[in-house]
């Protein structure tokens, strides 16, 4: 049986597919312990606080573990898979240094590993499972590791080679809990000493901080804590029958912190106006016709988000954030244009990277794209990142107007209602016309009534009379 060199084994840890990101949640695993990688193969596919996105792995080899179950929630920079690699290896992907392949030991009782598998043999052979010291010893590296996080000094160093498995004693007087965990504890007067920890290599979390303060304290002392800790069952206190309780995390998680964060920070005002926009529509038939337009998405949407960039054109203060930190208006010279889309995981808000230097059929295409993208859930976290002004099309499903929440970082975000024939006085005589109702609302420290009033007008002027976009546009 060969031996596996040093550096043989490398764990492939969970990188920050967005900008800030902390966490992700497996949602499904592409291969299982004993296939063979390639480098660039796709491994996984996770969910984000911003949307669902496929891992590659960045090395060939043979998995020997996968760290963790799908659905479970990992930190950014856990290693999630472990693979025997068949060559050499980036360098900058830490190695776990397995320790002298020893006579066959029997396996400690009691013990209950955090890996899924045993491992393979680095062999050209049929690999088979490997039992014994190397399991405890990629046990011992991912404890160290996340310890090594927990008392925030960054990424972990590589443990070095051990030759006897036999586990040091533990100091258990500091409960394992991450600084976030640490302050809800405090903030709810929750000894930590005193909760038992459910998470990962006995990692308290807030789940088990909400679950103490909900359970009264016991009397006797606390027991230790179990050297393999286990998920206690929570107290069910509502008829199962009758309610199901989703938790709350992935996008929906962000969009409420995000939402919240938005409402209570930035001071929102709304105006609506009311618009008759029938010769919008008829452009919209004619646009379909064109040679220049075929095979793209052409709908009252397309010239909506036309109206609006030329309004922002015209207006261009408006196009701005808030920098609370240097104190700063941070006018923007570009506009990368949201567009709010209900998904199965929730309501994402991909934009369109500098609209408004495109032309029509450009606007088209990329809208086109970004709605088929969305659709499949295949947006990429970047996608969502660096928007300016936001559109939410509330009018597909029926509804007349609303007043939408900003998103953080944007000055302004237009509400487009349903588009109904309704009778409309037109040329001094009740007609029936195409109407809808437009609602903007804006951050009222950076827009003040005027200028929020301007570019609604603007807006509401050329859907009323699309030819203004060649005059204004």
């Amino acid at each position: 049986m060969t031996t596996m060199t040093e550096a043989s084994v490398r764990e492939f840890k969970m990188p920050d597919v967005g900008e800030g990101l902390t966490e992700a949640e497996i949602l499904k695993w592409y291969v299982q312990p004993g296939d063979t990688v390639t480098d660039g193969q796709v491994v996984c596919e996770v969910e984000t606080a911003k949307a669902a996105v496929e891992l590659p792995i960045p090395y060939d080899g043979v998995v020997r573990e996968l760290r963790f179950a799908e659905g479970t929630t990992v930190d950014v920079g856990t290693a999630i898979i472990a693979v025997d690699v068949t060559g050499g290896a980036p360098a900058d992907e830490p190695a776990v240094t397995p320790a002298p392949e020893p006579e066959p030991a029997k396996k400690p009782e009691g013990r209950q590993p955090v890996l899924v598998g045993y491992g393979v043999a680095a062999s050209s052979t049929k690999r088979r499972p490997r039992k014994g010291p190397e399991v405890t010893v990629a046990e011992t590296a991912v404890q160290a590791a996340v310890q090594h996080e927990l008392n925030g000094h960054g990424a972990a160093p590589v443990p070095a080679p051990v030759s006897t498995p036999a586990p040091a004693a533990e100091d258990r007087s500091r409960p394992l809990a991450k600084p976030p965990v640490r302050k809800l504890a405090k903030d709810l007067g929750v000894d930590l000493t005193t909760v038992t920890p459910s998470g990962p290599d006995g990692i308290i979390t807030r789940e088990d901080v909400h679950a103490a303060v909900a359970v009264p304290e016991p009397v006797a002392a606390p027991q230790p804590a179990p050297a393999a800790p286990t998920t206690a069952p929570a107290a069910t206190s509502y008829d199962t029958a009758r309610e199901t309780r989703v938790p709350i995390k992935g996008v929906r998680k962000a969009t409420a912190a995000a939402m919240v964060g938005s409402a209570f920070t930035a001071p929102h005002v709304t105006e609506f106006v009311t618009v008759d926009v029938t010769r919008t529509m008829k452009l919209v038939e004619e646009l379909k016709q064109d040679k220049d337009l075929q095979g793209l998405r052409v709908n009252p949407l397309l010239l909506i988000a036309k109206a609006l960039l030329v309004a922002i054109r015209r207006n261009p203060d408006v196009n701005a954030s808030w920098d609370e930190a240097n104190q700063e208006i941070v006018l923007k010279h570009y506009v990368n244009l949201g567009i709010a889309a209900a998904t199965p995981r929730g309501l994402i808000v991909p934009n369109i990277k500098d609209a408004h230097a495109k032309t029509l059929p450009q606007l088209a295409e990329a809208l086109g794209e970004l709605v088929v993208t969305a659709r499949d859930g295949k947006t990429s976290p970047a996608a969502m990142q660096g928007g300016t002004v936001t559109i939410t099309n509330v009018g597909v499903f029926g509804i007349d107007t609303g007043t939408p929440i900003l998103n953080p970082g944007e000055a302004a975000i237009l509400a487009v209602g349903a588009i109904k024939l309704q009778p409309w006085v037109h040329k001094g005589k009740v007609k029936p016309r195409q109407v809808t109702t437009l609602a903007l609302s804006f951050d009222h420290r950076l827009v003040d009534g005027e200028l929020g009033s301007k570019v609604l007008a603007d807006i509401a002027a050329i859907l009323e009379q699309p030819k203004r976009l060649i005059t204004w546009g």
